[in-house]
């Protein structure tokens, strides 16, 4: 895999969030990870990346490739070497690049599924759909730009959203074989996110009711990022094992501190 780290630009980015039941949350995490608790409820969602310019850090800027990405994430932390750590657990992603799909796991952390996907963009307001190629995943969101963050239950304001974000830029994902977690950090010079707001979002990852009973995952708002240099990076791969019916739930631990 590439040890010096992808370089890029994110064109757009739209995290689009739910409010997660805490214990539903934990069931779909492999240990040693649990959900990472606001105002105690879980932060899962569905990132909807447009990327441009990935390239190896070495290659000079104004080349590389531009594709359509989307992930679906819960946020998640664990008991490090020095203390507790933070992330976001991503069960699958899914990209339009063919590329993308054979590099990933390969070249550089993180497999992907193969998806089509229809974007709109008009004047403040983006909608972004994909279906799976695999049949298992479609979403359809529409995110219109906002001055405010509005509405959230988890976030009391746009600046503490952003941080709760900035501060999970480490993205683990199941690798083949299984045994541990690959995983994959973002950095930016310059993070900045502004509002969004929800105009209508379909997801049948968080609409299934296998995987959550009723009420238990409800959108909470949306975030919007542009324009964004971005560096990704591997880091060391965390090991998994399996979830005891005690380390299942959500409490014990920092679980159930709120962001700062």
């Amino acid at each position: 895999m590439i040890r010096t780290g992808l370089s890029s630009t994110i064109e757009r980015r739209l995290l689009v969030n739910y409010r997660v039941d805490p214990h539903i949350a934990a069931a779909l995490l492999p240990a040693p990870l649990r959900p990472h608790l606001v105002r105690g409820q879980a932060v899962a969602g569905i990132c909807l990346l447009r990327i441009g310019g990935v390239r190896p850090s070495w290659a000079p800027a104004g080349t590389g490739l531009t594709s359509e990405n989307a992930a679906h994430r819960i946020s998640v932390e664990w008991d490090g070497p020095d203390g507790v750590e933070r992330g976001v657990y991503i069960p699958r992603r899914d990209t339009a690049s063919r590329l993308n799909a054979f590099a990933g796991g390969r070249i550089y952390p993180g497999e992907h599924g193969r998806a089509d996907f229809a974007v709109r963009e008009e004047a403040g307001a983006v909608r972004v759909a994909f279906a799976t190629r695999d049949g298992e995943v479609e979403v359809d969101a529409t995110v219109e730009d906002a001055g405010e963050l509005r509405g959230s239950e988890l976030f009391t304001d746009l600046a503490e959203a952003s941080e709760f974000f900035r501060l999970g830029s480490r993205g683990l994902s199941p690798a083949a074989g299984g045994g541990h977690l690959d995983v994959l950090e973002l950095s930016t010079p310059a993070w900045k996110v502004t509002a969004g707001r929800p105009r209508t979002v379909r997801s049948s990852f968080f609409e299934d009711l296998d995987r959550f009973p009723p009420g238990s995952a409800v959108l909470d708002s949306a975030l919007v990022m542009r324009g964004v240099a971005a560096r990704w990076t591997q880091g060391a791969p965390l090991r998994v094992g399996a979830r005891t019916e005690a380390g299942a739930g959500a409490e014990g631990g920092t679980g159930a501190r709120a962001a700062a």
